[in-house]
């Protein structure tokens, strides 16, 4: 019989071969193969210009029913055109743009019907989850939410639509998080972000007080819900939703 093989033809594990090994299958003693970090660093890029992106938008530097080229906007970020044209692919999904074939992409001109559609979408979601958790969830986790609701407080005092609306997405994720439901968080958070796109006409969005306004509404609502007062909750829930729960 031939070194290396079996009674059956087959090859006979070595001395000190790791099991495995002879069909060429990975063994616990093998570290895992890292990574590239171009394609780490590449996904790094492509965030940060879709923040960058989202920035522009809310701040109304990208204007609707403008149509953008990715080699531009790279050249405005200082970057190639693939990111950017990653990102504005993933704003096309979210809405906030449209593709132009051999020009780029438009800026998504929101009218006040599409606004409308979206925040009563919203409410049919997101109000009767606030007033479930308000019977079932303890005051002491709610009053964990109060730096995210003074944080909506702080970002609507600077007048800066886009920390505003990162700061409220904040607080309302925090919120939804606690029906432990990642489907409900992942739904809602993207109806959240389309909702906050300005609308076409009015491109820096809400003005200042208005975003005051809405923030305060936070802080009030976690007040109600500290206190476990479920007719102001519900109240303010319909209030702040627009709607009637």
């Amino acid at each position: 019989m031939d070194a290396g093989r079996g009674q059956g033809g087959g090859r006979v594990r070595g001395a000190g071969e790791p099991v495995g090994a002879v069909r060429g299958e990975h063994t616990h003693s093998e570290p895992p193969a890292p990574r590239p970090r171009v394609l780490v660093q590449r996904s790094s890029v492509r965030g940060q210009v879709l923040d960058a992106l989202r920035d522009a938008l809310m701040a109304g530097e990208l204007r609707p029913g403008e149509v953008y080229s990715a080699p531009a906007l790279g050249e405005r970020f200082g970057v190639s055109a693939t990111p950017v044209r990653e990102a504005m692919q993933q704003l096309a999904v979210e809405g906030a743009v449209e593709v132009v074939p051999n020009r780029g992409f438009r800026v998504v001109r929101r009218g006040d019907r599409e606004l409308a559609e979206l925040a009563e979408v919203r409410a049919l979601l997101e109000a009767p989850v606030w007033l479930r958790l308000a019977r079932t969830v303890p005051a002491e986790r709610w009053a964990r939410l109060r730096p995210l609701a003074e944080a909506t407080v702080r970002a609507a005092s600077s007048g800066c639509p886009a920390t505003y609306a990162e700061a409220d997405r904040a607080f309302h994720r925090a919120v939804l998080s606690l029906a432990g439901n990642e489907q409900l968080v992942g739904v809602a958070g993207d109806l959240h972000r389309r909702a906050q796109w300005p609308p076409a006409g009015t491109p820096a969005g809400r003005g200042r007080a208005d975003l005051i306004a809405d923030a305060h509404e936070h802080t009030a609502l976690l007040d109600a819900l500290i206190a476990g007062d479920p007719d102001v909750v519900r109240a303010l829930v319909g209030e702040h939703f627009g709607a009637a729960p």
